[in-house]
């Protein structure tokens, strides 16, 4: 308590600090605390002092000797491009190989920091190379977030005179490069553009879905094709370099490789160049004789040539085309729509990227005959002794005895008693009506087999082929139709036109409607044909290759076999019969391509097809007939069929008028035979 009242007897007292109720005494300013803070504080002078001086020391006194250590002492990684494997046909012929050339590279980095400066560069550059210079800056800004990675600003086969200019003032462009690169280069032309692709620089997309693959931002990557189906082995494993530069990006040393580059391996194909470059030309010359023959809206075309025992493609023909060194070097979109090869110049210069063989779909027309005659005697609807009227009309009739719909054939005159070899040799379509009547009228127990046995052949579904992309066409059945059309697709008439009515089984039965199918699928079914029964895997490449050169073979370092033919369990005897009509269908007397074939001195078997479909042209829609020819050879014969061709003219008009002397032409260039030429 005498405490308590001595501090309230002291109001004005100098405490600095609030009183503690734990002591006696406030604190106070004392002589100790001040000697203290005095110590205290010299310290932190003495240690600022020194810090002061050391900065001083290094700012000013080494500044210069740790700006030219800097300036010398930045280490950049450069990325050594792999040089591409090649692509060869089955005899090493080169389809596509690999040049040296020369890049121009511009590292945004090394650009100067002012906006005033990095304009005019760039505008200089661009001016040199002949690139917009909105080009150039387009690229830089798709690489914002990556500045490791460089531009390509262009790239040549062969040093000229920009590049010259660019080395003899490489001090007033910091920033470009100018380094060894890799083209593609086609020797052979425009043979197989659609199925050997192109190569260009990978996508920010793809790097993120192929980096751990080993893919990195600046590599080429096949986008089509087989350069995209086989690029893992045609891409090589890219090196790794080094260099000193200054912080102008000006070289400072040598660079010095710390990982070597290793070269692609090269894909050898099953194609044959002469017989690839044939079937091209054969394409053309048939799309010549259907305009002299007045179907003045032919215009594109496919033709497949295949060994029917394994399935190796010989030829994969189709037009248009274009000319596949459009995507090397600079590439522009005012040279991709010279050829059509940009969204909108593509459809003006009739789809030229579109690979027909695999991805056009057609209606089969006649060519389909074989396949619901097959399916019709393995079902029992008809049997190998079977006789039929192939009228000029066939008529089918409602339950109440009117006439329900009317189906004509090609020959309104004709009225005969025919076997199933002879239908197929003259392709008699009212023959083939009542096959299709009476699938439709099949029991619900049988299902749909047509279509069942139309897809055991392959229709309607992908072939396997080892290019892409590949259409799967359509094979239609009573659910695919209830499917397609509903009170959203339809509103009109869908209740009516989802039901399956006795003209799809009829019009499907020749080939036509709703069918859909590529040149490839039905090269496959008459390879069934030609050799026993068995469904082929149609395939391109055979194995693949390293090293090699004008002193020694290349070494096979992987090869691809394809899978064995599968037999689909026909009989013998429904096979044969089916046949015995497509030999007569070029042999006989009314055979459909006899005047093509006849006289040709290696056996033939073969089928013509006439598919009616809706064209859209400009200034023009309307119904054209699609020209088909299928078959194999040699045919009737101890030696086995050694190839199969199946020809495509759009727009063609009869299946012997142009797709059938275009199929010839293969035979002869395939067996070295010429025979007798077909005029007109």
């Amino acid at each position: 308590m005498a405490s308590t009242g001595a501090r309230a007897r002291r109001p004005g007292s100098n405490r600095f600090l609030p009183p503690d109720p734990r002591v006696e005494e406030p604190y106070r300013f004392t002589p100790q605390l001040a000697l203290r803070l005095g110590i205290l504080g010299a310290v932190a002078l003495i240690l600022f002092g020194i810090l002061f001086f050391r900065l001083w020391a290094l700012q000013v006194l080494s500044g210069p000797q740790y700006l030219r250590a800097a300036l010398d002492n930045q280490v950049r990684s450069v990325r050594l491009e792999a040089q591409r494997g090649q692509i060869v046909d089955r005899n090493g012929n080169p389809l596509v190989s690999t040049v040296a050339g020369t890049a121009v590279q511009l590292w945004p980095a090394d650009l100067p920091k002012t906006w005033d400066a990095e304009l005019a560069e760039v505008r200089a550059l661009a001016k040199v190379l002949k690139v917009p210079a909105s080009q150039i800056f387009a690229e830089m800004k798709r690489r914002a977030g990556d500045p490791v990675t460089p531009v390509v600003v262009r790239e040549s086969v062969k040093r000229d005179a920009p590049i010259n200019y660019l080395y003899e003032h490489a001090e007033e462009f910091p920033g470009v490069h100018i380094v060894q690169t890799y083209l593609r280069s086609y020797p052979q032309g425009n043979l197989a553009a659609q199925m050997l692709g192109y190569v260009s620089e990978i996508s920010p997309q793809q790097v993120k879905d192929l980096r751990r693959r080993g893919y990195q931002p600046g590599d080429k990557i096949g986008q089509a094709g087989l350069e995209s189906t086989y690029d893992s082995y045609l891409r090589g494993r890219a090196g790794l370099a080094q260099l000193r530069v200054d912080s102008f990006g000006h070289p400072r040393s040598d660079l010095v490789t710390t990982r070597p580059q290793s070269p692609g391996e090269s894909i050898r194909l099953t194609l044959d160049v002469p017989l690839q470059r044939t079937a091209q030309q054969a394409i053309l010359d048939g799309i010549e004789l259907a305009r002299e023959n007045h179907h003045w809206a032919a215009n594109a075309g496919a033709i497949v040539a295949m060994n029917p025992n394994n399935g190796s493609i010989l030829a994969m023909a189709s037009y248009p085309s274009y000319n596949p060194a459009v995507y090397t070097g600079r590439v522009t979109n005012k040279r991709l729509a010279t050829w059509g090869l940009t969204p909108p110049t593509a459809e003006e210069h009739n789809y030229p990227s579109l690979n027909r063989a695999i991805s056009g779909l057609y209606p089969a027309g006649s060519t389909f005959k074989p396949i619901t005659a097959l399916a019709a005697l393995q079902t029992h609807i008809i049997s190998p002794s079977t006789v039929l009227e192939c009228t000029g009309s066939y008529t089918v009739y409602k339950s109440d005895g009117t006439v329900a719909q009317v189906f004509h054939n090609v020959d309104p005159g004709v009225f005969e008693a025919m076997t199933l070899p002879t239908a197929i040799e003259a392709s008699c379509d009212t023959w083939f009506y009542q096959v299709g009547y009476d699938f439709y009228k099949a029991p619900p127990s049988m299902g749909h087999p047509l279509q069942a046995w139309a897809s055991r052949f392959g229709i309607g579904r992908k072939t396997g082929v080892d290019v892409g992309p590949e259409s799967a066409g359509l094979l239609p059945t009573p659910e695919w139709r209830h499917q397609r059309f509903t009170a959203k697709t339809d509103p009109k008439y869908w209740q009516v036109d989802r039901l399956w009515k006795p003209g799809d089984s009829i019009q499907l039965a020749i080939g036509q409607k709703d069918l859909l199918v590529t040149p490839l699928q039905m090269a496959r079914f008459y390879a069934l044909m030609a050799n026993g029964g068995k469904l082929v895997t149609p395939h391109l490449v055979q194995d693949v290759q390293e090293g090699g050169g004008s002193r020694s073979a290349p070494r096979i370092v992987h090869r691809f076999t394809p899978p064995v033919p599968q037999p689909i369990g026909l009989d013998p005897t429904n096979l044969e019969v089916v046949q015995a009509g497509l030999y007569q269908a070029t042999h006989g007397a009314d055979g459909t391509s006899t005047s093509v074939f006849g006289n040709y001195p290696v056996p033939i078997a073969g089928k013509t097809g006439t598919a009616q479909k809706i064209v859209t042209m400009p200034g023009y829609t309307g119904e054209q007939d699609q020209s088909w020819w299928c078959g194999y050879g040699p045919a009737n014969s101890t030696e086995p069929p050694q190839i199969v061709v199946c020809a495509l003219i759009e727009n063609g008009g009869f299946g012997a008028e142009a797709a059938a002397p275009a199929a010839l032409k293969v035979f002869q260039q395939f067996f070295k035979e010429q025979g007798q030429v077909p005029v007109g």
